[in-house]
């Protein structure tokens, strides 16, 4: 998502930048400290409604900020207004200093997943549901809930659940229609840490946990896709500036080159290049939706190739 700078009517302006350069989503994050300003939710609807095709996707609301029933009603209401554009992407919650704001004990990971796992549960009873429902969860009740609006996806917007750990993905696994593949981050993680905790290696484990919890749920592969974030983009047609690059990766993220440069979350080369390595990441990891960043206008030229083949 772009950030707030100078007037709203720029801020749009970048926005339709996105659409006409060949994106399929603008995606924002939840945060509320280090200098993050947008509500997520607002600005998804505000984005949906400047553009004509572009989708919208939280990546990712943290659970503990808002009740499911709150989050239902908001990514509805923002469906039926985008003509079905929204997509629901939800967290456990990772960043201490969010919580901290807020006030909000940060339980340990486990706890704040079983959260995650019950909120999943209510909204999807929420988007199901034909009359008013009532809950009884261990963390969330209510009677009287009524799943409206009625989204204009159905049987609801898509869901993606990201994370890290093994806990988490094996949820994503049992119950996302995308799961957002992350290094397992410690809270105030800086970004060298989800280039360093997403290896290769580590992507291909986080793969297994997912494919292991689809089958349980005797769910099939095809019904899941599987979303990475790429963190470090850098275009360059000259072999050295790419490998200075890389060594310059390497050193803030504790990695050799060689692990760097294999990591999900890098893309380093030219364009071709960097074509060609997406293109083997989905074919070895299954890694279909591609979130470039940190600059879009920079990924332009990427988002154009891949397009075109």
């Amino acid at each position: 998502m772009p950030t707030l700078q100078g007037s709203p009517a720029r801020w749009r302006d970048a926005v339709r930048r996105l659409e006409d350069e060949g994106y399929a989503t603008v995606a924002i994050s939840d945060h509320l400290t280090r200098g993050w300003a947008m509500d997520p939710l607002v600005a998804m609807m505000a984005a949906a409604d400047a553009t004509n095709s572009l989708r919208v996707l939280s990546l990712v609301l943290s659970n503990d900020y808002r009740h499911p029933a709150l989050v239902h009603k908001a990514i509805a209401t923002i469906d039926v207004l985008s003509g079905g554009r929204a997509e629901l992407g939800l967290g456990a919650g990772w960043l201490a200093a969010d919580y901290a704001a807020l006030g909000l004990e940060m339980e340990p990971a486990l706890a704040r997943i079983l959260r995650l796992d019950e909120s999943v549960r209510l909204l999807k009873q929420l988007f199901a549901a034909a009359g008013p429902i009532a809950f009884d969860g261990a963390q969330y009740r209510g009677r009287g809930l009524e799943g409206l609006p009625r989204p204009t996806q159905l049987p609801r917007p898509l869901l993606l659940i990201g994370g890290g750990g093994r806990h988490v993905l094996s949820l994503a696994g049992r119950e996302a229609d995308i799961v957002g593949v992350n290094a397992s981050l410690e809270p105030g993680a800086v970004r060298s840490a989800g280039i360093a905790g997403l290896t290769a290696a580590a992507a291909e484990e986080k793969v297994g946990w997912i494919s292991a919890a689809v089958e349980d749920a005797g769910r099939k592969a095809e019904d899941v896709e599987l979303q990475v974030s790429v963190l470090e983009l850098h275009l360059s047609d000259s072999a050295a500036d790419c490998r200075r690059h890389l060594d310059s990766l390497a050193d803030a993220s504790g990695l050799d080159r060689a692990r760097t440069e294999s990591s999900p979350s890098v893309l380093v080369g030219s364009l071709d290049h960097c074509a060609d390595l997406l293109r083997e990441r989905r074919d070895r990891f299954g890694f279909s939706y591609i979130k470039l960043g940190p600059d879009p206008v920079a990924a332009a030229p990427l988002v154009r190739r891949l397009a075109a083949t």
